[in-house]
């Protein structure tokens, strides 16, 4: 399926030069003189190198046809991480070099993801929008320091940093977005 270079997105998984590679990170440039591009960090799929494309505002990209189907991550031995086919109950794995590292950072017993695979073949795993963890580490709240609105660094169970609002203490569970770590709510 093509789409325009101005449509992708993190996370895309585009075929370009016969190679299936997924999107890192986009800037999209309009200079004074000349045409609008899109600069682009692309991952190969496949054997892990990168490589950074520049394409046209108004050129086409062809974007990999993947079919996607639920999963549930179930554990992991060594480098290889096993997940359950939500519908057929049967079980794959995956290495640890396919998986991207700040996906392996959310990858918990029990967490329900989608998993791309292009001729039965994982892809890409794609995490939940939002997902909910413990705070293991943030600094001390100073009597009246809450009245005032700000963010403070804490550290969630998983090992990732965030940053929160002053009155988050260690313990609480919190909303966390998972494509940014940013923080979205407090569980009540």
């Amino acid at each position: 399926m093509k789409i325009s270079a101005n449509d992708i997105r993190v996370g895309n998984i585009l075929e370009f030069e016969n190679k299936l590679w997924k999107v890192l990170k986009i800037e999209h440039t309009k200079p004074g003189k000349g045409g609008a591009y899109v600069q682009v960090e692309l991952k190969d799929v496949h054997a892990g190198t990168k490589k950074n494309e520049r394409f046209r505002s108004n050129e086409n990209i062809e974007k990999a046809f993947l079919e996607q189907k639920p999963f549930q991550f179930l554990y992991s031995t060594g480098d290889d991480y096993f997940f359950m086919d939500k519908k057929n109950y049967e079980q794959i794995n995956i290495n640890k070099e396919k998986i991207a590292v700040e996906i392996l950072s959310y990858l918990k017993d029990g967490i329900e993801v989608s998993i791309e695979l292009k001729d039965d073949a994982p892809v890409n795993i794609l995490l939940p929008e939002t997902v909910t963890l413990k705070i293991k580490e943030a600094e001390a709240v100073i009597k009246g320091q809450t009245a005032t609105s700000g963010l403070k660094p804490a550290i969630l169970e998983n090992g990732v940093k965030v940053m929160v609002p002053l009155h988050i203490e260690k313990g609480m569970k919190i909303v966390v977005k998972t494509f940014d770590n940013s923080y979205v709510e407090k569980v009540k």
